[in-house]
């Protein structure tokens, strides 16, 4: 009993913390709108409550914000609007209903089982209130709804889409079958044709409901689903288009940080996919001036030898700037351009302060500040591992002997550079997430700096028997 109002307390405290006047006042007013309209149409009372509640329970223990619960405000309003027009409008059955869309959308918009459980059961229960109190339509889209968000986990492809959408169906019809288990009922020909056949393809509908309204809803909310990730993986995008040919050596360089970190983000359980992408597209703002960094400076000295060390540093400091001004010209998500912004942190251009402290005339001294990058620190775990991949590559490709003692020394060192730098207070990486990342880093490096055997000379038949005749001559000579 005391853990119990120990929890309570704990909640209360939470949601008063997270709550501040107006969202109070706005929450009182659209639950007092939302009562009037259920007056109005009929519909039960206990909808505003229900919906209350959920969003107290939400708000004290997953602490989301505001714009979270207008996004889950509208999906809910749509399934109400949806159920309202098909009992009010049409001779459609409910069974119909793609209640089981709202939880797959949450599903692949944010990735969050816990999320995807709340709407599963908000929206079952919102239905099957509509729909007359019917508690065996409230727990078979509940079901349904659990079933479609655990199998669009992680999806990548449509097919993957309409397989969730065959579960649906089928684990809908079982619920049907165990909530009505008498003979005279399962054979029937109105079972087949209003049970059996609705609830089935119910989960196609739901399925395809999905596919067409999700980049809709990726635009509204403002959040990339692995759908658009990949969309932007594809190397015909103008921006790696441009890269390819205009600074070939940034292209190949961002393919490495990409490898590097996609194969990190898998060994901590972050996501891969984006980690990948975001390796992509954060140094496309080298396209201003690619010949002067020096994987594009290939057949000519460096640049920066003729200039200024403070000189040099506003050239690297700006490819973070025209990263910037380039992601919002190709209307790149913030998501992405995050990676843009982030993959520096604050961190020291170590080379030109170095040179700008030896190049110092005597009792001048050299702000290390002024050649830090202006941030932010990483704020996730896939452009801090970002980060980590661009400074490890770049240290490892100038090793003279990339041995994998060596590699695995210099990744360490450079990992453990940025934590004491602070670098990494800002996201949720742990020590034992950077010891994996660092075991990844030097596994995938040793393999691409592996040394190889030399092969001998290959001589073709013409040339073995010539050399041959030659040497029998001079001993007969």
């Amino acid at each position: 009993m005391s853990s119990c109002n120990a929890s309570l307390r704990l909640m209360r405290n939470r949601i008063l913390n997270n709550l501040n006047p107006l969202q109070i006042g706005i929450a009182a007013v659209s639950i007092l709108i939302l009562g009037l309209f259920c007056y109005a149409v009929n519909f039960s009372l206990s909808i505003p409550i229900l919906l209350l509640l959920l969003g107290l329970y939400l708000k004290g223990y997953k602490a989301i914000d505001t714009k979270l619960f207008l996004h889950f405000g509208l999906l809910l309003a749509l399934i109400v609007f949806v159920t309202y027009a098909f009992l009010t409008y049409t001779s459609i059955s409910a069974l119909y209903i793609p209640v089981a869309a709202v939880a797959m959308l949450v599903m692949l918009l944010y990735n969050d089982l816990q999320l995807a459980f709340v709407m599963s059961f908000a929206s079952s229960v919102l239905v099957g209130l509509i729909a007359g109190n019917r508690l065996d339509l409230m727990i078979i889209y509940f079901c349904g709804s659990l079933i479609g968000a655990f199998s669009v986990r992680d999806s990548r492809t449509r097919s993957e889409l309409i397989n969730a959408g065959f579960f649906i169906g089928i684990v809908q019809v079982l619920c049907v079958v165990l909530l009505n288990p008498s003979a005279e009922f399962l054979f029937t020909k109105e079972f087949a044709l209003n049970h059996l056949r609705a609830l089935f393809f119910n989960g196609f509908i739901s399925a395809f409901a999905v596919v067409a309204t999700l980049k809709i809803f990726e635009n509204i909310f403002g959040v990339m689903t692995n759908f658009s990730l990949l969309e932007m993986s594809d190397f015909n995008h103008p921006l790696l288009k441009r890269m390819i040919l205009e600074s070939p050596g940034t292209y190949h360089h961002s393919l490495f940080v990409s490898n590097l970190s996609e194969t990190a983000a898998d060994a901590i359980g972050a996501n891969s996919l984006l980690a990948r992408v975001g390796g992509y597209y954060h140094d496309i703002g080298k396209l201003d001036k690619p010949q002067y960094f020096t994987e594009n400076q290939i057949f000519e000295s460096n640049k920066h030898d003729k200039l200024e060390p403070s000189m040099s540093r506003l050239v690297i400091l700006n490819h973070v700037k025209n990263g910037m001004e380039l992601a919002r010209k190709y209307k790149l998500n913030s998501i992405v351009s995050d990676f843009i912004v982030q993959h520096h942190g604050t961190s020291v251009m170590h080379y030109f302060y170095q040179r700008a402290v030896s190049e110092a005339q005597e009792g001048e001294t050299v702000d290390e500040q002024t050649f830090r990058y202006p941030g932010p620190k990483p704020q996730t775990r896939e452009t801090a591992i970002v980060l980590l991949a661009d400074s490890v590559e770049g240290a490892c490709r100038a090793l003279e002997e990339p041995t994998p003692t060596r590699i695995d020394e210099t990744v360490r060192k450079i990992i453990n550079n940025k934590f004491i730098d602070g670098q990494l207070d800002d996201c949720n990486l742990t020590l034992k997430d950077l010891d994996r990342i660092s075991a990844t880093f030097s596994r995938v490096l040793s393999a691409m700096y592996h040394s190889r055997i030399k092969y001998p000379e290959k001589t073709n038949g013409y040339t073995a028997n010539r050399k041959k005749s030659t040497e029998e001559n001079s001993n007969k000579s």
